[in-house]
């Protein structure tokens, strides 16, 4: 068969006819933040949807994968996405939250009781509706939600047991508004600082301690700064894949059915790859030197009655008792 392809084409050369040129393939850009090795969750994720997409398009779409935030922060990375200079981008929540309020409602303090019931939430009814709100509002198609890891507060002074032991201390937030009232609410004082920034103001000093998931932790060595981790779980944070729509829809039926195919492997890699770090939390930091405290569940419940009503109260006036309520019902109903 590929013979009698050559002979015909040099066929057509020789009588002068144009030869159809294999059409270029789609470039997909592909922006994450987490550096580019395989023991890094969304990196794996990264490598496994390239491997899957470029496969099911038989290359007609080629991925770029940009680790580390080298197409510029997460407010970069969601401009890129609505004006089509990045095509998909795996994001964090309290990036998310600076060009879609409404994403700040998975920070409500102590919201999750465990993975499977983030899973059915995010993955269920409630997720879809979410995710196709946001579309509408902001071009940006969300395809599906990872984990970005249970949320502790670490520190370089002394061990945090109760909201108490907070108070007097400057901690580092996500840029997002729910952040910093939970924060306040802890009596502690409150500092928005971009995740490229954090280490460099933990070693300074600019700030006393932060809030992350052991997988952040562990990628950005913040133990190096901070003695102190207390695994309170105070957020379940989450990362989401994302992908401009104008792009989206400029691909064929086969091309966008092969992405939303793709991003599911690279997903549950992701979520598996953290849930595995979150329920070795104790166990991981404790061997990168820090000292590690795991609250009681009465103590659990002073964090809680101390955050979660005031940021209940904040959200439904900055986005609407519609979100806030859904979301607490979902979380009920997956019980």
């Amino acid at each position: 068969m590929l013979k009698r392809l050559c002979v015909l084409t040099s066929i057509m050369i020789s009588l002068g006819v144009a030869v159809p040129a294999a059409a270029a393939p789609k470039t997909l850009k592909y922006a994450h933040f987490q550096p580019a090795r395989e023991d890094q969750p969304m990196h794996a994720a990264a490598l496994k949807f390239k491997a899957c997409l470029e496969q099911a398009t038989k290359g007609s779409i080629e991925v770029q994968i940009f680790p580390s935030g080298q197409l510029g922060n997460a407010t970069n990375a969601l401009e890129g996405l609505k004006f089509g200079t990045v095509e998909m981008a795996v994001v964090h929540d309290g990036g998310i939250s600076s060009v879609y309020r409404p994403f700040d409602i998975f920070a409500i303090p102590y919201l999750f009781p465990d993975h499977a019931t983030a899973y059915k939430v995010l993955d269920g009814k409630f997720g879809q509706e979410f995710a196709d709100e946001m579309l509408k509002q902001t071009g940006i198609r969300l395809l599906a939600y990872a984990d970005n890891g249970i949320r502790h507060f670490t520190n370089s002074k002394h061990p945090i047991k109760t909201p108490q032991d907070l108070k007097g201390l400057k901690i580092r937030v996500q840029p997002a508004p729910v952040f910093l009232t939970m924060v306040r609410a802890l009596g502690a004082s409150p500092s928005a600082i971009d995740w490229g920034e954090l280490p460099a103001a933990l070693s300074q000093g600019t700030v006393d301690g932060e809030e992350n998931s052991v997988t952040n932790i562990m990628a950005a060595s913040l133990y190096q700064s901070q003695k102190y981790a207390t695994l309170d779980g105070h957020v379940y944070s989450l990362h989401a894949y994302m992908i401009g729509d104008t792009f989206y829809q400029s691909l064929d039926d086969t091309e966008r059915q092969a992405i939303d195919t793709c991003v599911i492997p690279a997903r549950d890699i992701h979520r598996d790859m953290t849930r595995a770090q979150d329920l070795s939390a104790e166990k991981v930091l404790t061997e990168a030197g820090m000292e590690v405290y795991v609250p009681s569940a009465d103590e659990i419940a002073q964090f809680r009655e101390m955050t979660q009503p005031t940021v209940v109260t904040d959200l439904k006036k900055s986005v609407g008792e519609k979100w806030v309520d859904g979301l607490l019902q979902a979380v009920k109903e997956a019980q």
